[in-house]
């Protein structure tokens, strides 16, 4: 049920009429919103068996399809590009969903020492595979620039939400001091540091999401910010616009590394959407989401008091928080929807069939 997998491009593919089957592994064989969804046991256990062996056992899946267009969305998946268009006759398309190369560098998997090569590395070998599928989609223009240099058939579908999934029911009660965070719970999403300025404003954070690992989530837990926190742990995307409602202003104040500062984050937007103004990290790319639109406030990401003032002064100052949060929804729906981006997808399709 992958959100821009599934719920985007699958649906809207299928809603116009595409013969549209999903791949997925240890999942549900049955058909969803007309897609046809076959799963294939997969019984390998592991980051690094994953990469090396998953596509090699969907093939076999794939083939049987007879499909005319091949969608894949895992960079491992790109090792059987070519054999299944040799076998296939069929159109490839690689879905690059993040800059892998960049986020390759913020793996805390990864040994430190390693890291620059293995980017290196999968910087070459993903643009060789570019150069041998039939079109590439991606998130960012910064990433289909970087596609174009080895592919000519490149579009920018950018991951922006289903704005119909976002109901501004006006009898959920808001509390006057609320905040939130809906997302992964991970170090480099700036948890721990929203947590520490709790400590140092009056606000409470609604808090939802699934922590990376059981460390992380004790650190956390053990601030005395946590006193401020309602945590919710990982919801559907019902109770996800509930907390939205429920709250005044979105946070999304991710750390500034080489992956996060050239992405767009789908929660600014789903904040936006949903009419709460933004607190976001002062990345040069998300300046003109946030100064343009006026839909918030920038800050250091990793200074906890700039972050404790920002969160206090919107709060007190309601009537700027409102505008704010007014301009948001406004952007949101005029630019930032995915309905505006099916068009894209389906044009890209139309061109390869």
């Amino acid at each position: 049920m992958d959100s821009r997998i599934f719920q985007k491009e699958c649906r809207s593919l299928a809603k116009v009429g595409f013969d549209t089957t999903l791949l997925v592994v240890n999942g549900k064989t049955e058909t969803i919103d007309n897609v046809k969804i076959i799963s294939t046991d997969y019984d390998v256990k592991g980051r690094i068996k994953r990469i090396l062996f998953a596509g090699k056992q969907l093939m076999d899946t794939a083939v049987s399809v007879q499909a005319d267009i091949y969608h894949l969305h895992d960079p491992e998946l790109l090792r059987i590009a070519v054999l299944l268009k040799k076998r296939t006759g069929a159109k490839i398309i690689y879905d690059s969903h993040e800059d892998l190369p960049k986020q390759v560098l913020d793996k805390h998997w990864i040994p430190s020492f390693a890291r620059s090569i293995i980017s290196k590395l999968i910087f070459r070998y993903e643009m060789k595979k570019a150069s041998q599928v039939d079109g590439v989609i991606s998130v960012t223009e910064g990433i289909c620039n970087r596609f174009k240099t080895a592919n000519s058939n490149v579009c920018l579908v950018a991951n922006y939400p289903i704005l119909s999934e976002i109901s501004l029911d006006s009898n959920i009660h808001k509390d006057d001091k609320a905040i939130c965070y809906i997302g992964g719970l991970f170090p480099t999403r700036g948890i721990k540091e929203l947590v520490q300025a709790l400590e140092h404003c009056d606000a409470v954070l609604n808090l939802a999401g699934a922590f990376s690992s059981l460390e992380f989530e004790e650190e956390v837990k053990k601030l005395p910010g946590w006193s401020k926190v309602k945590f919710y742990g990982y919801v559907e995307k019902n109770e996800i616009t509930n907390i939205l409602l429920k709250s005044n202003i979105g946070i999304v104040t991710l750390h500034p590394t080489q992956s996060y500062k050239e992405s767009l984050p789908i929660k600014m937007f789903e904040y936006m959407s949903a009419g709460l103004p933004v607190i976001a990290s002062n990345f040069e790319m998300w300046k003109p989401l946030v100064l343009d639109n006026k839909c918030g406030v920038m800050v250091d990401p990793l200074n906890v008091t700039e972050l404790a003032k920002q969160i206090d002064s919107l709060l007190k100052n309601k009537e700027k928080a409102i505008d704010m949060g007014k301009a948001g929804y406004s952007a949101a729906h005029r630019l930032y929807s995915w309905e505006t981006q099916e068009t894209r997808l389906i044009e890209f399709y139309n061109s390869l069939a």
